[in-house]
């Protein structure tokens, strides 16, 4: 009579096999991700750059029903809400919703321009929240 051995076989990895599997991973990792990293400020500055062009038609319209554009005094708030309450003139809202900027600050307007020859400026201070600023802290405006 043959004995038969039977040995159970684990369904387990072993380390080794484990270990390459994280250093493969590790590889990948390493390679695909500086990709990705700038692609979310870029994704900012095209959304405020939107925003901003979006915003200008609007007081373009505004201009065209008041024969003038928000004061600075008014401001960008001039779109959703009539500035006075006797204002007939007045067709809006221009836009539904006044939105902060990509970086959770307020869009920037100032009438009359100081950065363009006529009409108003308009901008997003950008990354570092204050005015001016080089690299990714460069105001985002429509000059």
């Amino acid at each position: 009579m043959k004995k038969q051995s039977r040995q159970k076989k684990s369904g387990a990895f072993t380390l080794i096999e484990i270990m390459v599997v994280v250093v493969i991973l590790g590889i990948l990792a390493a390679t695909i991700l500086p990709q990705f990293i700038g692609t979310t400020q870029e994704a900012k500055v095209s959304t405020a750059k939107a925003t901003i062009a979006e915003l200008e038609s609007a007081l373009e319209r505004f201009n065209i029903h008041k024969d003038r554009y928000p004061t600075s005094e008014e401001g960008l708030k001039g779109l959703v809400e009539p500035p006075s309450a006797e204002d007939k003139k007045w067709r809006g809202p221009y836009i539904k919703l006044l939105r902060p900027d990509p970086w959770g600050q307020p869009y920037q307007y100032r009438n009359p321009a100081v950065n363009r020859k006529t009409g108003f400026d308009l901008w997003s201070k950008g990354a570092d929240s204050a005015d001016g600023g080089e690299g990714d802290g460069t105001d985002i405006g429509n000059w």
